[in-house]
Formats: structure tokens, sequence, C-alpha cells
């Protein structure tokens, strides 16, 4: 008798063909249609479109707004960021960003971008009295933060000039970037240096600075970021510590590699 979990064309498992089309969307970085996850798999035609209705349909996908093509739901991207943050992982990590921390003495965090922000991934908080409180799992915009304008960077150029049109750019302070081609010179001047910078864009008297965290194919998957109140560091002084915080960086791409 035929194995009851594998498909009509005796080589993929029934259960699991929603995982390979699930990390295919995942691996692409971008909206992609059904058709080009099935050259890949190379599962049944309308297998294929009935696999990513009942996806789209529960959360784990959601059209782009073509209406042909794919990308993360929000299911699927709670699920990455729990992957990520479980405790074997996140210990390696919180140890690797505690000594960030300690050796610059402000708060040291990991965000991950979401749909329209990004998310506190981990966070070391400064040993000093005063700091800005803002937790695991607190989301914060991209136009006006150092990790959301390190993210930025990385779109594609019609993705990107997309989004300068589209977004609502919020003024957080009165040195946030409102005007979308300050914002489109800004983010140029991010992928030529290979880090950002937040110059009391999102709070008052707060600086920061970010860096990516890259998969081993040079995706960002996240970023590495220290913010500071600016009566104890300057964003320049901040600056000067881009070397430990690119080394780190690197460091934590290793450990994802790893796992």
């Amino acid at each position: 008798m035929p194995d009851d979990t594998s498909d009509t064309t005796g080589n993929i498992p029934t259960n699991l063909r929603v995982l390979l089309l699930l990390e295919e969307v995942a691996k692409s970085g971008v909206p992609i249609t059904p058709t080009e996850v099935n050259t890949r798999i190379g599962l049944p035609k309308p297998t294929v479109h009935r696999l990513f209705a009942t996806m789209e349909r529960e959360g784990f996908l959601q059209r782009d707004i073509d209406g042909k093509s794919y990308s993360p739901g929000p299911r699927l991207r709670r699920f990455s960021i729990n992957v990520l943050s479980s405790l074997r992982i996140r210990t390696a990590r919180v140890t690797v960003l505690t000594a960030l921390a300690e050796e610059i003495g402000e708060t040291c965090n990991i965000t991950t971008p979401d749909r329209d922000c990004m998310i506190y991934l981990d966070r070391v908080e400064t040993k000093w009295p005063l700091r800005i409180q803002l937790p695991v799992g607190t989301t914060v915009p991209f136009h006006c933060t150092a990790s959301g304008k390190m993210y930025l960077s990385t779109l594609r150029p019609s993705h990107l000039r997309t989004y300068i049109r589209s977004a609502k750019l919020t003024a957080q302070t009165e040195k946030t970037l409102t005007d979308p081609d300050d914002l489109a010179a800004e983010i140029k001047r991010v992928q030529e240096r290979g880090y950002s910078t937040d110059n009391e864009e999102f709070m008052d008297a707060m600086v920061a600075i970010a860096v990516p965290i890259s998969d081993p194919s040079g995706r960002m998957l996240a970023t590495l970021a220290v913010h500071a109140p600016t009566h104890r560091i300057s964003l320049e002084g901040l600056q000067a510590h881009l070397p430990l915080i690119t080394k780190t960086a690197q460091t934590l791409m290793t450990l994802i590699a790893e796992e």
C-alpha cells in the first residue's frame, strides 16, 4: 500500500507540505507567488493554491497589494519571534548583549522588523538610574529610529520609494524627518556608511546608533542598537563605539548561523 503521508507525486510527505511552503516564503524575503514557490517544491498546482488559501485564512500568510503574491502573515511573524526568543538561544544572545552594555555603559537592544514597525526582541538596561523605558515587546516606528532606518536601508529601491511616498511620517520630536525627500537622503547615507543613527528624532534628548545583524546570505534579520540620553553621551560619543558595536553584531550573526 502507498504511504498515506505522501502526495500524488510520491515526493513530499503531506505533513511536510505546509512547512516547506512557509520555509520558501520566509527565505524569499520579498512577496512571492504560489507559482514561484511551486517551482522550488514541486507540488500539484491545485494543492499549492489550496495550501496558500488555508495559510492566508489562518493568518500565517498575507496577500500583498498586487493581489497575487504573499508574504509572512502576523501569526508566522509572531512564530519567528517566539523561536528567536526561546530560552536556549536567548541566553547566549543576552550574554553577548550584556557584555556590550557593560563596556559602553548604555542600554543595548536587539530589534526585529514587523510589517509596519520594529519590535524590541532583547534588551539590556544601563546601570545608570536615568534610563529610557522601552521594554521587550515594545514597537517603534521605522522612520525616526536608528533600528527602523537601518531596516529601511535594506529594502529594495522600489519598496523603499513606496514606503516613503505612502507612510505617515509623524513628527515625534522637532528633529523627526517628516519630509519624504529628507528621509530618502538619510536612508541613502545609511546605505553608504553601513550604520544608522537617531539624533533626538524619536525622543527628545535621546540619541541612538544601530547596525544590522544579518544571516549567512547577508540578509538583515535584526538590528543591534545602543541608545542613551544626551546629557550622558552625545551622538558622536556613541559613534566612537561603532567598531565594538559592529564586532558584537558579527558575534550575534555567528550565534544565529550556528542554530
